[in-house]
């Protein structure tokens, strides 16, 4: 089992940017893919970003594509979500999520077995 602690949400205005860390602890970090999802006020947890364990595989949703940006260290167990040009519809609880293997087979939650506890961005308009 892995635990997953966020950090890095707040409040920013439409067009500015936010990083987000996800650091890991419990289960060796480099055995695994990691994810970004969200949750939206009144709407299903979406898929947002994933990347495999080395970082040389990456996946985005097409809202966030050419905005987010998913990285990992894995000296330093941590994942980031570097989030830029934010929208107001970016607003959401962002969660992170480890992957069940080292790769990305695909992007559905069941493919995600720890989660972290989330961090509320809020974009103003």
């Amino acid at each position: 089992q892995v635990q997953l602690v966020e950090s890095g949400g707040g409040l920013v205005q439409a067009g500015g940017s936010l990083r987000l860390a996800c650091a890991a602890s419990g289960r060796a970090f480099s055995r695994y893919a990691m994810g970004w999802f969200r949750q939206a006020p009144g709407k299903e947890r979406e898929f947002v970003a994933a990347i495999d364990w080395s970082g040389g595989s990456t996946a985005y949703a097409n809202s966030v594509k050419g905005r987010f940006t998913i990285s990992r260290e894995n000296a330093k167990s941590t994942v980031y979500l570097q989030m830029n040009s934010l929208k107001p519809e970016d607003t959401a609880v962002y969660y992170c999520a480890a992957g069940r293997t080292a790769f990305i087979y695909n992007t559905r939650e069941s493919e995600f077995a720890s989660w972290g506890q989330g961090t509320q961005v809020t974009v103003s308009s």
